[in-house]
């Protein structure tokens, strides 16, 4: 990764109309529906749609709730099988955009649960700027610890929260990142839950400092750089710039104590993203950091996809499952 000689690059985008989001004199936000929402299914599932889903309540105070994906073939089965994996999905929107229930959003859940075999867990978390991190952060965190002890029955029968990974898209890789971290000095606390490892996909970070990806896809159709601006702007704790530890992790001073704990858990890491998104240079930078101290940190970056291609593109959805499945079924 290098540095380019123009460091201001000119985005024109218009943030605003591009996200479809007003800014009102109190703070919050208007959102335009970019997605139509899928309400959960818990009734018998169709050829097409093999997976049942159910909402649960998360924090009542917080309007957070749970959204769970359990593969139809775990009921049929359900005197025999083993439990399945878990995996604990955080969405994308940079912070400020996008639901558990978009359509895209619970689609990428409903095939992950069938291609990886496992049940997954899409959380609800809540939005900035009206709850700016690390509110989506505590939301990651309180849903691990509502599934230590939750009594709902698709989880306690077919989940082994044992086998537990953490993935979130775009910004929820950065939340799925950030979670991992608490996650870190709090192992006696969630237990009988047991993080495995962590996947960052096309995970969102920054840094005040323009990458060579950045400045070359100022203008990018998915993720112009504009509206990555304002979605820190609008993210972060008031005050902060993009070198703030929630958004760039490698100007955190407590880096190797969190890969020492990291190898001491014996957790893996997976990072996936293309060179077809602004933010890879940034991903790259992280799985350095991860592999000069000692991280199990496995990477692949696709050739010509765009940020979180896999959302619309069940043909690049396939490719990364195949890797997902094979990272989780190595669990040793």
């Amino acid at each position: 990764m290098s540095d380019h000689s123009h460091p201001n690059p000119i985005c024109t985008v218009d943030p605003y109309d591009y996200l479809k989001i007003t800014r009102n004199p109190d703070g919050t936000l208007t959102r335009q529906p970019v997605a139509p929402s899928i309400p959960a299914s818990p009734e018998e599932p169709t050829p097409l749609s093999p997976v049942l889903t159910k909402d649960v309540t998360l924090n009542p105070n917080h309007n957070t709730w749970i959204r769970i994906f359990l593969p139809s073939k775990a009921l049929a089965n359900s005197s025999t099988a083993t439990k399945l994996p878990l995996i604990v999905y955080y969405h994308g929107g940079g912070f400020i955009l996008l639901s558990a229930s978009t359509s895209f959003n619970h689609d990428f859940c409903c095939n992950a649960a069938v291609q990886i075999d496992a049940v997954v867990v899409s959380v609800e978390y809540r939005l900035a700027p009206e709850h700016r991190l690390p509110a989506a952060y505590d939301d990651a965190v309180e849903a691990l610890d509502w599934i230590k002890c939750t009594d709902e029955i698709w989880l306690r029968e077919f989940a082994d929260v044992s086998r537990c990974f953490l993935m979130g898209t775009s910004a929820g890789g950065n939340i799925t990142y950030h979670a991992g971290l608490r996650a870190l000095t709090a192992v006696d606390e969630i237990a009988p839950l047991k993080i495995r490892g962590l996947v960052l996909h096309h995970a969102f970070f920054g840094g005040v400092r323009r990458t060579e990806s950045e400045i070359r896809l100022v203008n990018d159709p998915v993720l112009p750089l504009s509206s990555n601006d304002l979605m820190w702007e609008l993210g972060l704790p008031i005050g902060a710039d993009r070198d703030h530890e929630y958004s760039n992790p490698t100007a955190d001073d407590r880096l190797s104590d969190y890969c020492d704990r990291i190898k001491g858990l014996g957790w893996r890491l997976l990072v996936a993203g293309c060179d077809g998104d602004p933010l890879i240079d940034r991903q790259v930078e992280l799985v350095e950091m991860f592999k000069k101290n000692g991280v199990d940190v496995i990477s692949q970056f696709w050739k010509g996809y765009y940020h979180g291609v896999e959302l619309g593109d069940p043909s690049k959805a396939t490719e990364l499952f195949v890797l997902l499945k094979q990272f989780v079924d190595n669990d040793n």
